[in-house]
């Protein structure tokens, strides 16, 4: 272990040394730095010096000093990273069970916070209210944790493509062969058309087939694309389409259209990532997500309920929520706060461990799902 360098009275190589061994994971050393930055004439350094010394005594297990730290950091005079220990001193006072004093704590931080970090604190405030039974009170944090600002891009570029192909395939006559082009035709697939696994996704059989369609991807698509973000959101419809179409493909002779699969797919992955990942959510995505469990059952019953009568690709409906929910168990929500993540403060090594091994997770998860897309493919299907 190195032992820290004679700094002198050179504040800003102190604290670089400090950051160094804190890095370094030499929070002793890194102790005895920081320690040097507090009662520092400039108050920016006499912070950050106490900020420092309280997070390696508390990756010293001395969290009694860590909290002593926090506190004086509070007191002291104010700066831009003066929220940074109110956050801290909050957290601690979860780990102390006493939720009132943390909840005061976040307040005070969110006065003092940046913009871009008020949405991470107002959350927290809203699970906190939560757990102390203020609904009205968590309500209004979690509606300031998410403003309404997003724009669901990709959900809307969806619609219009889908729509645009809908109404000029249904309405004008003369449109058959871009129906033929894009539809899950079996034979054709077994025969190497595969780009037929996803294009199915944007024809329909009837008009009131495309308008419940969009209007299922208007309801759920801008919260998952808010949720997980643009790229993720896309690559998780195309490969829910494709789930769909593989069991289609699998167990349904007759050709399919429609982008049922899809729209399953993502009931399946908000359903998951509700239950598992508990993302904060505002009241009226958290109403509707209550809800999706008993729409998936309902949808279920009726389509092989009346397949006798009327041509419904069950199967596709089945294909496309099970590579949802596997998506949505394996890809937690990107940046979403979690009971866990706000009650708990980790080093900031676990915390990195955790990301990575969260980031195995998702492109494992990722990757089974295209395995099984690959293996179906090269597969027989049930009716042939």
């Amino acid at each position: 272990m190195t032992q820290p360098q004679d700094a002198g009275t050179d504040g800003p190589r102190v604290l670089e040394q400090a950051r160094e061994a804190a890095g370094r994971g030499e929070y002793d050393v890194a102790a005895q730095l920081y320690s040097r930055l507090v009662g520092n004439p400039d108050p920016n350094l006499h912070v950050e010096g106490l900020l420092g010394l309280a997070d390696s005594r508390y990756r010293l297990d001395d969290e009694e000093g860590a909290l002593q730290s926090w506190i004086v950091a509070t007191q002291g005079p104010e700066t831009p990273e003066t929220w940074r220990a109110w956050v801290a001193l909050a957290g601690a006072r979860v780990r102390q069970s006493d939720l009132a004093g943390a909840a005061r704590a976040y307040r005070e931080a969110e006065s003092r916070a940046p913009l871009e970090e008020q949405p991470q604190i107002a959350s927290r405030l809203g699970w906190l209210n939560k757990e102390m039974g203020n609904s009205g009170t968590a309500n209004r944090y979690f509606s300031r944790a998410r403003p309404d600002s997003f724009t669901p891009l990709v959900t809307w570029t969806l619609l219009a493509i889908t729509v645009a192909i809908g109404v000029w395939t249904l309405l004008v006559p003369g449109n058959d062969a871009l129906i033929e082009l894009l539809a899950l035709d079996k034979s054709a697939v077994r025969d190497g058309e595969y780009w037929r696994l996803l294009t199915v996704a944007l024809v329909h059989g009837s008009l009131p087939h495309l308008f419940f369609n969009m209007y299922a991807l208007f309801i759920v698509g801008p919260l998952v694309e808010a949720l997980y973000g643009r790229v993720l959101f896309l690559t998780f419809y195309l490969l829910s389409a494709a789930g769909g179409s593989v069991a289609s493909y699998l167990f349904v002779q007759n050709d399919s259209v429609g982008a049922s699969g899809a729209i399953f797919g993502l009931f399946g992955l908000l359903f998951v990532a509700t239950y598992i990942h508990k993302p904060v959510l505002g009241r009226q995505a958290r109403a509707m997500t209550s809800q999706i469990g008993i729409l998936i059952v309902i949808n279920l019953v009726i389509g092989f309920g009346i397949m006798g009568f009327v041509a419904i690709d069950n199967a596709a409906h089945v294909g496309g929520l099970l590579f949802g929910a596997v998506l949505g168990f394996a890809v937690p929500p990107l940046g979403s706060a979690t009971i866990r993540s706000l009650m708990k403060r980790a080093p900031e090594n676990a915390a990195g461990l955790r990301q990575r091994y969260a980031l195995v997770i998702a492109l494992a998860g990722m990757a089974i799902l295209l395995a099984v897309v690959f293996i179906a493919l090269q597969s027989r299907p049930f009716w042939a």
